[in-house]
């Protein structure tokens, strides 16, 4: 390229990737603080919020405090210095904690009440409710509480990650000696717990029940102070595969020293006593810019209890889910007629509005029970507890069909379920890998192999999304199911080099990373800006979760220059500026939050009129692109090239809600129409949308 865009004035041309991740939360914040918003919603986004900053903690901030305690001075592609970022870090996650906290308080549990939902505290109850409490405490709270005291043969616990705990001062009646001690509440027992048995709608805090019968763990001694507080810690996974003998072994290992790492933040409530404090932060090594003060309850995440609540009219109004069109007349016991369908017309899927137990469940039930398959590849990088895909598969394998399952064991915060399943798959006789050494396997694929005649017929599945029927509810996230040759022929190429030895496979459909994904795209970026040199019809729109990678900022930069139109779609973490004169002119960037996760990636290049369009598993960072197998699948169907730029043309409205970034590198919320009146909800419209068509 004739110019390194990225190279001189970082922080004018680049928006850091913590301080972008934080302005994503921040807009999830924002949800929770919607009055429009159904309340029950509206404490799911705050225990969303609350969760989010729990991840950033444990992952991002850990790194940047190990950058800091190994000496590291250098500033990174966005200009912050490690210093300098942790010290922006804990003042934006101090405000944003303050507004949740407002917002819970003094809007969210106000609202609750007035419809017949408190939260209220031990002083509040009748004598009838501190009775019913208390026979709680004695029969199911009780038993499981360990209080941990403090003194010269009792060292101070050891405080697990992500545990709330209560830090208790009693005192001897005869000596008057004040000692300190720790009791855990349990996260095994719900963090809000109804008042009576019939009540369902006036609930209080475990810990409050706890701190009543604080008597009762320590009989003989005088309760003189308690306070709440939680502490996270390090839990980024350091796994060298290259010295790892059995990676599988190395990951149960690793996932034993997650346990012990080392703090990043201390919550407390904001009334704690300072000498209290001072304790807890030389027992558990805590510097005071480490420390988060608020108002008690500590742990938002909690309110995922309360927006569970059977209260449809405090929700968002129900949805239900449609079969696939071309699924619809499929008997549902017949397996030639569901792959006959997928033979008649490739088929694209929108989730969650169209099934995804309807369609790629059963596409892997059918395989399962099919007697003319005779092998499944699949590969697995998050699914649910109970997997009908997971038992598909054990199901396949029992009745003698080759099955082979590449699973991802690394993947974040779902390593011990996935080394669970490993095991489960292994046991049952399944071909069970874990990708190419160094990699990640992201990628969302199913091959499916079916005798038929004297031919062998290829099926496959390529999605955006995990192969979890849980998740499928909430998220966003578009597929194919085909018996293109072609596409076949790309999956059992990948697969084989999944499991074997193939580095060099060449795909028609497919775009694969760590190879040809950042080339191919590269190459359509240029492609779209000699276009628009030629006169030609150009633009480039994407849609994705996070852009990052710095080779394709500047790539985008130089489109804008070159005077192509640029659109992006970004649920979370954006690292380009639009708007900059001279640079990103021609570039605008939105996101869209809501009920479902926004989780699809979508790249459509104008490409001179021919429209090019791939849907697929990749972002645009450098994990994915350099350090996982990803893949994009190119969509071949006009049918279904005008669905997407329908769905693409609907984000882009100036009628859609949603969020547009500014060229300082703050998010404007936009959600009214010029005249006042409410923007359409993208969501909303798409299930209407969907409704329509049944």
């Amino acid at each position: 390229m004739s110019e390194n865009l990225v190279s001189s004035n970082p922080q004018q041309r680049l928006i850091d990737r913590e301080l972008s991740w934080l302005a994503f939360n921040q807009r999830v914040l924002e949800l929770a603080e919607d009055k429009s918003i159904p309340v029950l919603e509206r404490c799911r986004f705050l225990a969303i919020f609350s969760a989010n900053l729990d991840d950033f903690f444990m992952i991002r901030v850990a790194s940047v405090k190990r950058k800091i305690e190994t000496g590291v001075t250098s500033k990174n592609t966005a200009g912050f210095s490690p210093v300098d970022l942790l010290s922006e870090i804990s003042k934006k996650t101090e405000e944003l904690i303050a507004r949740q906290s407002k917002c819970f308080h003094e809007d969210v549990l106000p609202a609750l009440v007035k419809n017949g939902i408190e939260l209220t505290s031990w002083e509040q109850l009748s004598n009838e409710e501190k009775s019913y409490a208390n026979n709680i405490f004695t029969n199911r709270i009780f038993p499981v509480l360990t209080p941990l005291a403090v003194d010269p043969s009792h060292p101070f616990p050891y405080i697990s990650g992500l545990s709330l705990n209560l830090a208790v001062l009693v005192k001897k009646p005869d000596t008057k000696e004040e000692l300190f001690a720790r009791v855990k509440v349990p996260a095994s027992l719900p963090r809000f717990i109804e008042t009576s048995e019939s009540s369902g709608s006036r609930f209080i805090a475990l810990e409050q029940v706890i701190i009543a019968n604080l008597h009762q763990l320590f009989p003989g001694m005088e309760i003189e102070d308690y306070y709440t507080f939680r502490l996270t810690r390090n839990a980024d996974l350091e796994l060298e595969e290259e010295e790892s003998e059995n990676l599988l072994e190395s990951m149960e290992q690793e996932l034993l020293r997650r346990k012990f790492g080392p703090p990043v933040r201390l919550e407390v409530a904001s009334d704690i006593q300072s000498d209290l404090l001072k304790r807890l932060k030389v027992e558990l090594s805590i510097r005071e810019q480490d420390i988060s003060r608020y108002k008690e309850p500590l742990d938002l995440s909690g309110l995922n209890r309360i927006a569970d609540l059977d209260r449809p009219e405090l929700k968002y109004a129900p949805f239900r889910n449609q079969v696939a069109v071309e699924l619809r007349e499929v008997d549902p016991d017949s397996n030639d007629e569901f792959f006959a369908a997928i033979r008649r017309n490739e088929i694209l899927l929108h989730h969650p509005y169209d099934s995804f137990n309807s369609s790629v469940v059963r596409f892997l039930e059918a395989a399962a029970t099919d007697s003319n398959v005779l092998a499944i590849k699949q590969t697995l990088y998050r699914t649910s507890g109970d997997s009908p895909i997971v038992s598909a598969l054990i199901e396949a394998a029992e009745a003698g069909k080759q099955v082979l399952a590449v699973i991802e064991i690394r993947a974040r915060f779902d390593e011990q379920a996935n080394v669970r399943w490993a095991r489960k798959l292994e046991d049952a006789g399944v071909h069970v890998v874990y990708g190419l050494v160094g990699f990640k396997t992201h990628a969302k694929l199913s091959l499916v192999v079916r005798e038929e005649g004297s031919l062998l017929r290829r099926y496959s599945h390529v999605g955006t999304g995990n192969y979890n029927p849980k998740t499928a509810r909430m998220y966003e996230d578009l597929g194919v199911l085909s018996a293109d040759d072609e596409l076949g022929e790309d999956l059992n190429k990948l697969f084989n080099q999944l499991s074997g030895f193939a580095p060099q496979s060449s795909y028609n459909r497919l775009l694969v990373a760590p190879r040809t994904i950042r080339s191919g795209l590269l190459e359509r970026i240029h492609r779209e800006i000699e276009n628009k040199k030629a006169g030609k019809h150009a633009f480039i729109r994407i849609k994705l979760n996070s852009l990052l990678d710095e080779e394709f900022v500047e790539a985008l930069y130089l489109a804008s220059m070159a005077g192509v139109d640029v659109d992006l779609v970004v649920r979370g973490i954006c690292a380009l500026r639009p708007g900059i004169p001279g640079v990103s002119e021609n570039i605008r960037v939105r996101s869209v939050l809501g009920r479902f996760l926004e989780h699809s990636r979508i790249f459509h290049f104008a490409n001179g009129g021919d429209d090019e369009i791939y849907i697929g598993s990749a972002d645009l960072m450098d994990r994915n692109l350099n350090r996982r197998v990803e893949s994009l699948v190119r969509i071949s169907r006009d049918e279904h090239k005008k669905n997407l730029i329908k769905v693409f043309d609907l984000y882009l409205a100036s009628t859609t809600s949603g969020w547009h970034l500014l060229s300082d590198g703050n998010w404007m919320r936009v959600a009214q129409n010029p005249d006042g009146s409410a923007m359409n909800d993208l969501q909303a419209v798409m299930i209407d949308s969907y409704q329509v068509k049944v």
